[in-house]
């Protein structure tokens, strides 16, 4: 069965997607976090994340108030809009070009909240694969929209194009780590990268995620070793479901140490965030339960068949991750046998 395009796509490229992840975590219920005592380091630390988390938030707030009143009219949304809890792997959350739309002022204000939202280790990475997939408009060929009103305790800016989707929310989605779903891509030397995946920022997750099928024995393997990977439908693509009978391996169903390289996993994974996000998103797992996850690695899609497997996620009733390192037309030309989205 051939693939369908995403409905924001207008090119190859970007209708068969690859290398991305999908992120969304939310509570359910409210459970309690223990608390502990802090070290002066670690107060210092969470001082300086708390700090730089603000500096975004207040910089959408000073973007906000700069606007005109026709710019407000064309990005301005209510905070309970559909389109601010919507994500694609290509798409733009409204018609505006950041580079047509705004003043020199509100584009560098643009670009900074972005490079805020990311870690120090990551930003300049990130912000380059922006340029990089966004082709000859590069940064600028993305679009933003502003939901709700600053001050009011619901806000959030919203970034959306090529291979990316970010959040800039000031914790007013309650219980929802990024503020909602939030999509990451890098297509690096070609649309249909080789099975190493040369240049990609983001394969250093996938090779730690298989560290984990390399340390699972035969019954493991079973279990969390499956065929399709879930099919890919904007938005829906990281609907959660609340089950706990979930594909893949139980995290319940692992040792100390296999768990603990999972931990590893899930902060490669959140690595190029800021720390307040990635602690946010961390915390909200474990109120969820960590025993509550579950691993799976999808063999039909496995470039160069290697057995590195290119497809995985982690889910739970709560939260899914989902990295996709396989383009979908790629593979349909090379196992036609298997049924595709």
């Amino acid at each position: 069965m051939s693939t369908q395009p995403f409905p924001h796509d207008d090119c190859e490229c970007c209708r068969e997607v690859t290398r991305r992840t999908f992120l969304k975590t939310t509570v359910v219920g409210a459970a309690a976090v223990a608390a502990s005592p802090l070290t002066s380091l670690a107060v210092s630390q969470a001082e300086k994340a708390t700090a730089k988390k603000a500096a975004s938030e207040t910089l959408v707030t000073t973007l906000f108030k700069s606007l005109s009143e026709e710019q407000r009219k064309a990005i301005c949304f209510p905070f309970d809009h559909p389109l601010r809890s919507k994500v694609d792997n290509n798409w733009m959350i409204t018609d505006k070009k950041i580079s047509a739309f705004y003043t020199k002022d509100q584009q560098a204000m643009i670009r900074e909240i972005f490079a805020g939202l990311h870690s120090p280790e990551y930003a300049e990475k990130v912000v380059q694969q922006v340029e990089h997939d966004g082709g000859k408009e590069g940064f600028g060929g993305s679009s933003i929209a502003l939901f709700g009103q600053p001050g009011s305790g619901k806000f959030e800016f919203v970034l959306a194009g090529r291979h990316v989707t970010r959040r800039c929310d000031g914790d007013s989605v309650e219980g929802a780590a990024f503020g909602g779903p939030i999509f990451y891509g890098h297509a690096a030397k070609s649309f249909n990268e080789p099975a190493d995946h040369p240049g990609n920022i983001y394969w250093y997750q996938a090779k730690r995620a298989n560290e984990v099928f390399k340390m699972l024995d035969g019954k493991q393997r079973e279990l969390a070793l499956l065929d399709e990977p879930r099919e890919e439908k904007g938005t829906d693509t990281v609907r959660l479901t609340g089950k706990t009978d979930l594909p893949g391996i139980p995290v319940s169903a692992l040792a100390r140490d296999q768990k603990e390289l999972v931990r590893k996993v899930m902060a490669d994974v959140l690595a190029p965030f800021r720390k307040a996000d990635a602690d946010e998103a961390l915390k909200l797992v474990e109120k969820n339960g960590f025993d509550n996850l579950h691993m799976s690695f999808y063999r039909n899609e496995d470039i160069g068949h290697d057995g590195v497997w290119d497809i995985w996620q982690i889910e739970g009733p709560a939260m899914v991750w989902f990295f996709r390192g396989a383009s979908t037309f790629e593979s349909s030309r090379r196992q036609p046998g298997f049924p595709k989205e």
